[in-house]
């Protein structure tokens, strides 16, 4: 029978709810309830028609109720209920009652009862979704972005929203305790290009005048500590015009934190105390006091990238000293060789090295060299070009043994570092090494302050422009800008940077050289970041902070692959919303209204 027709057979009235008060969520009835007459509202995730009886599984938010309607006990809302298909929405007034013996689920909080009708509404029908409301949905993620509104009923994205909720509340309180104040900064601002490129907005009533979307509110925090405000702490939308990946997104969500009168000691501890808040209270997960911390130089030595995942091993060793005088010219001749020891890795298939080969070209790598360790031999293509002596050697420095393999990367410090730290984490995925249900956390400091940017031929910041050089080190900017280091600080878990900070330049003459060290003259200094320059001259305080990507730390909370299963509506890989079909054109008016006249548009369509 036609399912519509079916649907308009059911009892609707214009008000739908009238008097009706919904008592409980369909995740708070237990046993203590028993006997209890309770009103739920919700959607239908299934029904089962057993003969006589009919099931229905209650979904809200919070999760899932049985709810039963009998012919004995209630006859005329049974026999209305045989219109009740998946995803119609149901408010019901029932009995609390136990399930019989048997029957109970331990897996669901409300597993061991069921909630037998005694009236219902149907408070709105549904057509038929385009795939099933369950987590197990064996759909492209393209349909269900299309259909978001469907997508997050499913039980785990939901749950993944209540995390976020808790989360942010949980910080909230955290420093609010701590009397940091939260002010809200402009979303639209002067464009200050230094990193990813801005957003702009175009004004119409400055014609020919651009605002852009906040990277970050940076700079407005950094004027709120010379306002006096102390302490700065909003959750806050920030912009990035950027390539894409899984964990990134064009709009995301930062906590921002900006400090008066502190050093890096106290930002660190207020910051680590505020993620161990958040686990415990969010997962019930005691994180370790104090945070391990490491340099950013032994971060590089050991993991070939500063933010590493502590929950396996396999480290990266350096044999460049070995290898200098060996046969192999490309390993005498590099600037940079290391080796990355897998133990019991000799039963590695040549198909799965040439995939791992094909993997490390990613990261600029030409090919990559290996050794099997066996009983009798070193089998390998370039096991010929060492003599015993560069042989012992090489064994004692990476503690190799019979049965393992050993990966080798040589070539700019760079490219070797990138190679074969990201080749570590591949490995650690593919042989298992990595326990999900761990929780690694890890300060990384002493960064440099500034990077050389080979296409630019010229400095750039490691982290921004306004990071103070460590105390002696201002000097080294003219003089040694490679090994000048930063006020700076990283929080990293599991091998994601869940939160960087720095100490800022507070006068006029610490900004002053590092732009200039990074290649900013007066002028541009003053035509971009005139504001602040002007602000840094009225008793700017010592200030410092840190921000933490709010939409990446629930990624690592819920255990979620994708930064996009934590955000509510979010832009795919080529930042467009499949939901609302953004971004779209506009009408010629509109364009015109703003001075924009586009350089290129289908032919078929009107011109501006």
């Amino acid at each position: 029978m036609d399912q519509t027709l079916i649907a308009d057979e059911a009892p609707r009235a214009a008000d739908p709810l009238g008097d009706w008060k919904r008592s409980h969520t369909c995740c708070q009835l237990t046993a203590s309830d028993i006997g209890a007459e309770v009103c739920l509202m919700g959607w239908v995730q299934f029904r089962r028609d057993h003969g006589g009886l009919i099931f229905v599984d209650l979904r809200d938010r919070n999760g899932l109720t049985q709810v039963v309607f009998s012919p004995d006990h209630a006859p005329q809302a049974h026999e209305r209920a045989h219109v009740v298909r998946s995803e119609y929405v149901l408010a019901i007034r029932g009995t609390v009652r136990s399930r019989p013996e048997g029957m109970a689920n331990p897996n669901m909080v409300t597993g061991e009862i069921e909630v037998v009708v005694n009236d219902w509404k149907l408070l709105n029908t549904s057509k038929t979704p385009p795939f099933a409301i369950e987590d197990r949905v064996d759909v492209g993620e393209a349909l269900r972005l299309k259909y978001r509104y469907l997508d997050l009923r499913r039980p785990r994205l939901a749950q993944n929203f209540l995390l976020r909720s808790k989360a942010a509340q949980s910080v909230r309180r955290y420093l609010d305790s701590l009397g940091f104040l939260e002010v809200e900064t402009p979303m639209l601002t002067r464009s200050t290009p230094e990193g990813a490129r801005d957003f702009l907005v175009p004004s119409r009533v400055n014609l020919g005048n651009i605002f852009a979307l906040p990277q970050s509110p940076q700079l407005f925090k950094q004027l709120l500590m010379v306002a006096g405000m102390d302490r700065y702490d909003p959750i806050v939308k920030c912009f990035r015009d950027e390539d894409l990946r899984a964990d990134r997104q064009p709009e995301f969500t930062q906590i921002d934190i900006e400090m008066s009168f502190v050093d890096e000691e106290q930002v660190m501890d207020m910051a680590e105390t505020m993620i161990r808040t958040l686990f415990r209270e969010c997962l019930d997960h005691e994180l370790p006091n104090p945070f391990p911390r490491m340099t950013y130089q032994q971060a590089m030595a050991e993991y070939g990238v500063d933010k590493p995942d502590l929950r396996f091993g396999l480290p990266l060793t350096d044999v460049s000293d070995i290898v200098r005088g060996c046969e192999l010219r490309v390993f005498a001749k590099a600037e940079l060789v290391k080796g990355l020891r897998v133990p019991g890795g000799e039963t590695m298939t040549r198909k799965e090295i040439d995939e791992l080969t094909e993997f490390v070209k990613i990261y600029g790598a030409q090919g990559l060299a290996w050794i099997k360790i066996r009983e009798s031999e070193w089998q390998s293509p370039i096991a010929k070009f060492f003599s015993q002596e560069e042989r012992d050697a090489l064994a004692k420095r990476l503690g190799l043994e019979v049965g393992d393999i050993v990966f080798f990367q040589a070539g700019a410090a760079d490219m070797v570092n990138a190679a074969l730290g990201n080749l570590r984490v591949q490995l650690g995925e593919r042989l298992g090494l990595i326990d999900e249900s761990v929780f690694k956390p890890l300060w990384v400091t002493d960064f440099p302050l500034l990077e050389y940017d080979p296409e630019d031929k010229r400095w750039v910041a490691k982290h921004h422009p306004f990071t103070s050089p460590k105390d002696g080190h201002l000097e080294m900017l003219g003089t040694d800008p490679a090994n000048a280091l930063a006020r700076a600080y990283d929080m990293v878990l599991n091998g994601n940077e869940i939160g960087g900070g720095s100490i800022r330049s507070h006068t006029l003459d610490r900004q002053t050289a590092m732009f200039k060290a990074l290649g900013i003259d007066a002028a541009e200094a003053e035509e971009k970041f005139g504001f602040l320059l002007s602000a840094l001259q009225y008793g700017a305080p010592p200030h410092g902070g840190i921000a933490f990507g709010l939409d990446r730390l629930i990624m690592i909370l819920a255990g979620a692959k994708s930064i996009r299963d934590v955000i509510a509506f979010p832009k795919t890989q080529k930042a467009m919303c499949l939901l609302t079909e953004a971004p779209g054109e506009v009408s010629l008016a509109q364009l015109r209204e703003l001075g924009i006249k586009l350089r290129s548009r289908d032919k078929d369509k009107d011109k501006a």
